[in-house]
């Protein structure tokens, strides 16, 4: 009688498949994370060269310096 219990809760718990989608839920919003963090990392890395570029140009025709 309590064999057929603990069977059919484990049976039970295997079909279950909410905690799954949980878990992939949480696997795809940590690498969206990651594709963000990179793309700001990269466009900030740009910009920071645009305007360091610009800078130079400035000090080079005698303006102020940045």
């Amino acid at each position: 009688m309590i064999l057929q219990t603990i069977k059919a809760s484990v049976l039970k718990f295997v079909k279950d498949e909410d905690g799954l989608t949980i878990v992939e839920y949480a696997v795809a919003g940590g690498l969206i994370t990651v594709g963000v963090v990179l793309a700001f990392t990269t466009l900030g890395q740009n910009v920071n060269v645009q305007i360091e570029a610009l800078c130079n140009a400035l000090a080079a025709n005698g303006g102020a310096a940045c």
